[in-house]
């Protein structure tokens, strides 16, 4: 059996800001016991809320080395959903009101919850085989385990795995205050190692000495080892193509579940959807002020409200939208010019468009529930979560293909009867309102088709066992 650390910055329900936590929280517990014993090891945030703190119990404490002073290293552990967690504490980094404060201040905590967490290892009464790391807030823990814990025999043998979730997020900071921060020496800041035009790169630094790499779609480990989505990292990606593997994120099938979700409506099934989808719509549209018309073609979106996302592509078509017999459902907080411009045509056609400028896990499971549609029009989708919740409840995705919208997202083909969606290839607002109407027309004028769409859309198979089963594999083949 493989022993597994999971080191992340954030881990649902302690703490969250983004999909990285539900890939943390979801994918231990889908192993099978007998070929994978999975942990996971965080940093204690002082913002974490209180109910969480309470269920955490001392387990041990060292000092450690680390920026030129000997420093508290607290570790304390849980039990939650059958897995053991384990909290890296010092209150000096981990302060503050939420996990990342965007200044440089956060090499300095990352840095050391790298550090941390081997230095931890031995303290526990788990030795791992391999240490699967998170993003950049992770990616020093390959570095360090080659520059100085490899003189200690404990961690002979010990693997690392580099998993990108967001190639944009790189940890880029001042070469000389990284080397200060970090204590590592000149031959680690070298083009071919950390070394990053003028900065230092800490995901460069996990790519270069991790063992493997994944990301979270197969179509993305393809598309990031090219100039357009490579992030300037595309030439260190294809030198260690052959140990980089795509696999998909899953969702959790019992939180997004229609027939047992308790924050909508009228629960439903594949084989009832006809009857028992409606009523959520017509929910959805009384509770948000829109008029309740089961004639009108009503668009989901929950997503930051970001160019990347594609927001910008739907600025660009609003009024030709709103023209058209649709409704339009946004839930997110983004950029300033973006949040206003929902608001600006929800006062204009309260009828037709309902801005909510905020983050609600309730009305989000309502907007996948009662939406005829799904609109992700993103730049670039490294997997995205929300088209499978979204087919999950029967409300077909309109995506551009790009990542793992492509991979998981097949478009509608009229005539061979196949497909679970729609989508477009070019970054293109008219492309993409093309789409919609498309997408519209078969609502409309082909309902028997468009049932059948969301047919195959419900039985597909997004759930954690297929990727935990490739993650095991994996493991297996290190």
């Amino acid at each position: 059996m493989k022993k597994v650390v999971f080191a992340a910055s954030e881990c649902v329900p302690f703490i969250k800001t983004g999909g990285l936590a539900d890939v943390v929280g979801a994918l231990p517990k889908y192993f099978d016991g007998e070929r994978v014993e999975a942990r996971v090891i965080l940093p204690k945030y002082m913002c974490m809320e209180e109910k969480y703190k309470d269920m955490m119990t001392y387990y041990d404490n060292f000092y450690m080395d680390f920026y030129w002073r000997k420093l508290y290293v607290g570790i304390l552990t849980c039990e939650y959903e059958g897995v053991t967690f384990y909290f890296i504490d010092n209150e000096e980094y981990f302060q503050g009101d939420r996990p990342y404060q965007n200044m440089p201040w956060d090499l300095g905590r990352f840095a050391f919850f790298c550090k941390a967490v081997l230095s931890a290892l031995p303290s526990l009464d788990f030795k791992p085989d391999i240490i699967h790391c998170h993003d950049w807030q992770t990616a020093m823990i390959p570095v360090y385990l080659h520059e100085r814990f490899t003189q200690d025999s404990y961690y002979d043998g010990i693997k690392t795995i580099m998993t990108i979730h967001n190639l944009q997020f790189q940890g880029i900071w001042n070469k000389s205050e990284t080397q200060n921060v970090t204590g590592l020496s000149d031959l680690f800041f070298s083009d071919d190692k950390m070394g990053f035009y003028d900065d230092a790169n800490m995901l460069k630094g996990g790519l270069v000495f991790a063992d493997e790499i994944t990301t979270v779609s197969k179509n993305y480990a393809g598309q990031i080892r090219t100039p357009f989505y490579g992030e300037k990292l595309e030439g260190v990606l294809e030198s260690r193509a052959d140990r980089l593997a795509g696999i998909i994120n899953g969702i959790d099938y019992e939180l997004y579940n229609p027939e047992t979700d308790p924050f909508i409506a009228a629960n439903y099934t594949k084989a009832n959807f006809r009857r028992a989808k409606p009523k959520n719509k017509q929910d959805l549209q009384k509770r948000l002020g829109l008029a309740v018309d089961s004639k009108k073609f009503l668009i989901g979106i929950v997503s930051r409200l970001t160019d990347q996302k594609g927001i910008c592509l739907i600025a660009y078509m609003m009024n030709e939208l709103c023209a058209d017999n649709v409704q339009l459902v946004v839930l997110g907080t983004g950029e300033e010019q973006y949040e206003n411009m929902f608001r600006y045509f929800a006062e204009q056609y309260p009828d037709s468009v309902s801005a909510n400028i905020t983050y609600s896990d309730e009305l989000a499971h309502k907007i996948y529930a009662g939406c005829d549609a799904f609109l992700m029009p993103s730049q670039f989708e490294p997997c995205g979560l929300s088209q499978m919740m979204a087919m999950r409840y029967g409300t077909l995705p309109i995506v551009r293909e790009t990542g793992g919208l492509s991979d998981t997202v097949q478009p509608y083909n009229e005539y061979e009867g196949t497909g679970c969606g729609f989508s477009f290839a070019n970054f293109n607002a008219h492309e993409m309102l093309g789409t919609i109407r498309y997408a519209e027309r078969v609502y409309f004028e082909h309902k028997r088709d468009w049932n059948k769409i969301v047919d195959r859309a419900m039985e597909k198979d997004f759930s954690w066992d297929s990727s935990a089963a490739e993650y095991m594999d994996l493991y297996e083949r290190m």
